[in-house]
This record gives C-alpha cells, structure tokens and sequence, in this order.
C-alpha cells in the first residue's frame, strides 16, 4: 500500500476552510481513480505544545504507480487546482510506501 498524507497548516478562514473542504473538495478527493480509502480530520492535535498544523488528509494507493496515475489524471489535477479555494495557510504533501505490523 502506498499512503498520500496532506498537512494543512492554519488557514485564514478556518470556518471557511471547515465548510469548503468538506462541501467542495472532498467530493471531488472521492471521484480519484485508484484511491482505496481516504480519511481526514479538523481536530489535530499534538502530544505537547501546539500543534503544527490545522488539518490532515490521509488516502491509500494501491503503490506509488496507482498514486501517480490517480494525481495525473483530469480528477487529480482537479484536487490540486482546487486547494487555493480553502488552503490559504498553505499544504504540505508527502507520500511513502506503508509498512505493516500487528502489536
């Protein structure tokens, strides 16, 4: 499995950002070709002192070719034109290979 992790930092707006991502973006997130799940939350928090960001987005591929598609693609091109509508502090975009375990 090959993950897509967006940190969102705090947005101008974030009553805007809230209403926007979820109303607007997400549907458009759901339409990637590939994309196996996909999760996200307002509520990030850190162990201690403040948080670095405001918002995450987590989406699994299949691996990195799947991911790669899914972002080239009119959808994926859509996704990415379409974070200046909301992100206005900004996003960090990473991706990796996952690793599995059970504890």
């Amino acid at each position: 499995m090959h993950k897509l992790v967006v940190l969102y930092s705090k947005p101008a707006d974030p009553d805007h950002f809230r209403d926007y991502y979820v109303t607007n973006h997400l549907p458009l997130v759901m339409n990637w070709p590939g994309l196996l799940a996909w999760r996200y939350s307002f509520d990030v928090a850190a162990i201690k002192g403040e948080a670095p960001y405001f918002a995450v987005f987590e989406g699994d591929f299949a691996d990195a070719a799947a991911m790669a598609a899914a972002r080239a693609s009119p959808q994926g091109r859509r996704v990415a034109a379409d974070v200046a509508n909301y992100a206005t502090g900004g996003a960090v975009i990473i991706h990796y290979p996952v690793q599995g375990g059970t504890g």
